[in-house]
């Protein structure tokens, strides 16, 4: 019988041995994930940005070339470079874990999957966003350049009827009040 208690305390020791090892390797992996940060730039380079592990936006810098673009160009430019910054992260998060607690570890695979799963490899760059229409909303002035206007029709339409003039002892439209009160 004494055997068989020596052995349990033998199999506790190792196990609890063992436990130790795979919570320091776990640490160990946490510790560089942590510190981890991925920095991309645009095709064109007028984007520059770093990414924490966690895939938030840790800096941003957006070149003096990017002010011959309109702003929808710069902003969806960023939006690209993040995505592929982020998109990076499983697989650094994967050599950590190859280098760590090892890739064939159950955890290290649900998260390297749940990453997968957050951060997703970017959509093809072969088509350039789509360009926003401008909406205008009331009358366009006088100077406004003939190439933006609309082209008249080809039948004229007569123009629309004319407010009538105020007269000088005529009173506002709120009758005599404030239009905050």
């Amino acid at each position: 019988m004494p055997e068989d208690i020596g052995a349990s305390e033998r199999m506790l020791g190792q196990w609890q041995q063992s436990i130790e090892q795979k919570a320091q390797r776990y640490q160990e992996m946490a510790g560089r994930v942590q510190g981890m940060t991925i920095s991309e730039a645009s095709r064109d380079g007028s984007v520059r940005l770093t990414i924490g592990s966690n895939g938030i936006l840790t800096n941003l810098e957006i070149a003096e070339s990017a002010r011959d673009k309109r702003m929808v160009e710069v902003s969806a430019e960023v939006m690209r470079t993040l995505q592929r910054a982020q998109s990076r992260i499983p697989e650094l998060l994967q050599q950590a874990m190859a280098e760590t607690i090892g890739t064939q570890d159950e955890t290290a695979n649900v998260l390297f999957n749940e990453a997968k799963r957050n951060f997703p490899a970017p959509p093809h760059e072969e088509e350039p966003p789509p360009v926003a229409r401008e909406i205008r909303f009331g009358i366009e002035d006088d100077d406004t350049p003939p190439a933006s206007r609309p082209a008249p029709p080809s039948t004229p339409t007569p123009p629309p009827p004319r407010r009538p003039a105020r007269r000088p002892d005529e009173d506002d439209d709120f009758g005599g009040q404030s239009f905050l009160s």
